[in-house]
């Protein structure tokens, strides 16, 4: 399978995870932290479709988006513009947690050592 359809075949799969757990409300750990880990990944994956960047590069680079978002919630984006679509307030969010910190720095771990797991092991193959 070519590079771009894996990357958005995963992109489309964690989209469609990280709606079940907003629209299903589970447990607030799996909405609030899990959800978040995730994102990193899905940024990842999507990210990926378009640009050829060596994964460290990307995941520091997501992670870096990450806390950039959620310091642009500290900062009150979301309510210095009235008129921002529900949809955009969803996708940002609008309430900054320094646990999301915590959850975006956890998910760049994992997906690093994901990543180094399956280059270990295509290089073994």
């Amino acid at each position: 399978m070519k590079k771009y359809k894996k990357h958005l075949l995963y992109t489309l799969l964690l989209v469609a995870i990280e709606i079940l757990i907003a629209v299903f409300h589970f447990h607030p750990f799996i909405r609030g932290f899990v959800g978040d880990v995730l994102v990193i990944f899905l940024l990842y994956h999507f990210v990926s479709i378009f640009f050829s960047i060596t994964s460290e590069i990307l995941i520091i680079g997501v992670v870096l988006f990450s806390f950039g978002i959620e310091l642009l919630q500290l900062a009150g984006i979301s309510e210095a513009f009235d008129t921002t679509p529900h949809l955009l307030k969803v996708i940002i969010g609008t309430t900054f947690d320094p646990y999301d910190l915590i959850a975006y720095l956890l998910g760049g771990i994992l997906l690093f050592g994901l990543q180094k797991f399956q280059k270990k092991r295509r290089k073994n193959e």
